[in-house]
C-alpha cells in the first residue's frame, strides 16, 4: 500500500516578495507574536511575518510601556519565536535606547539575525535616525522601520497620542517615510495615523507599508496576536479587533478545573497511571515489613 503523502513544507516569505507586494497589490499579514505556542498558531494560520515586537514587555511582562524591554528579554522571545515558526519570516523589533548609535545599533541587529536567527529588524524613526539605518542595510542586515506613534518616544508625545492630524504634522510623517526610503529599507511601519494620511503617504512610496491603528490604505496589516485574541485584557486600543476570546475560555477552564479539584473529581482512573496488582501487593508487603521492623 502507498504511503501517504506528506503535507508541503510551508514555504517562508522573503523579502523579495514582501518588497515586491508593493507592486502586486497583494496585502500582507503581519502579527506580532511573543512566544513558541503563538507562533506556531501564527504560522499554522499562514501569517506572512511574525514580528517579536517589544510590546511583549507589556503584555508578558506586566510593564505599563515599552521602555523597560531589554536586548536580552527581545532575543530570548525572538528565538522562542523562530523554533516555533521555523517557515515563517521573523522580525525582530529592537528596543529602546537599542540603535541610539550606529555601533550600538549593528551590534544589537547582528545579535537578532545570529542569536535568534531572525530574518530583519526594526528599530523606530525617520529622519533623525536614516543615517543608523542605512548603516545597518550597508552592513547586509534586511531593516525595516517604525514611524507615527513610536512608543519608544511616548514621553516626548505626552503619552499614546494619534500623530499626523495636522497638515504639517503629516508632513513630517511623510518627510520620515522618505528618508526610511532612502536608507534602503524594505518595509516601514506607521502606528496610530489617520487612515487619510497614511494611504496618501503610502502612495508616496515605493516601498510597501503596514499599518496599526492606520486605517486600510496601507499595503499591509499589523495586530498583537495577544490583542487580537483575547489574551491580554489589561486595555484595547481602538484600532484592535477581537477575533476571539481566550481569555474567557481559559479562566472558564482554570475554574472548572479548581472546583474538580476542590471536589475531588480530579485527577480521575481515567488521568492516573496504574501498576501491576502483584507489584503493588509485593510493595505494600514491604511498606508493613519495614512498618514493623
Amino acid at each position: 500500500m502507498a504511503e501517504a503523502a506528506k503535507p508541503a513544507e510551508r514555504k517562508k516569505r522573503t523579502i523579495t516578495e514582501i518588497r515586491d507586494s508593493k507592486m502586486t497589490g497583494e496585502k500582507m499579514v503581519y502579527t506580532s507574536v511573543l512566544d513558541y505556542t503563538s507562533a506556531k498558531w501564527a504560522e499554522t494560520a499562514g501569517v506572512d511575518v511574525c514580528v517579536v515586537g517589544d510590546s511583549l514587555a507589556m503584555t508578558c511582562h506586566g510593564h505599563p510601556n515599552t521602555i523597560p524591554a531589554t536586548m536580552d528579554m527581545m532575543v530570548l522571545h525572538a528565538a522562542a519565536v523562530r523554533r516555533g515558526a521555523p517557515n515563517t519570516f521573523v522580525l525582530g523589533c529592537m528596543p529602546y535606547q537599542s540603535y541610539h548609535t550606529v555601533e550600538r545599533a549593528l551590534a544589537n541587529a547582528t545579535r537578532f539575525m545570529q542569536e535568534a536567527a531572525c530574518d530583519a529588524v526594526k528599530p523606530q524613526g525617520g529622519k533623525s535616525q536614516a543615517h543608523v539605518l542605512k548603516a545597518l542595510v550597508d552592513a547586509g542586515i534586511p531593516t525595516a522601520s517604525h514611524i507615527g506613534l513610536t512608543p519608544h518616544t511616548i514621553a516626548m508625545f505626552g503619552g499614546f497620542r494619534i500623530q499626523g492630524r495636522t497638515a504639517d504634522a503629516a508632513m513630517k510623517i511623510l518627510e520620515d517615510a522618505l528618508a526610511i526610503e532612502d536608507a534602503g529599507c524594505f518595509m516601514l511601519e506607521f502606528e496610530a495615523v489617520p487612515a487619510k494620511i497614511a494611504k496618501v503617504i503610502s502612495q508616496q512610496l515605493e516601498i510597501p507599508t503596514i499599518g496599526i491603528g492606520a486605517g486600510s490604505g496601507t499595503d499591509g496589516q499589523i495586530l498583537l496576536s495577544y490583542d487580537l485574541l483575547g489574551v491580554f485584557t489589561d486595555f484595547k486600543p481602538k484600532f484592535t479587533k477581537r477575533y476571539a476570546n481566550l481569555t474567557e475560555v481559559a479562566v472558564a477552564g482554570l475554574k472548572a478545573y479548581a472546583a474538580d479539584v476542590r471536589a475531588g473529581k480530579f485527577p480521575d482512573d481515567d488521568h492516573s497511571y496504574g501498576v501491576d496488582d502483584r507489584e503493588y501487593e509485593r510493595f505494600l508487603g514491604m511498606v508493613d515489613k519495614r512498618r514493623h521492623a
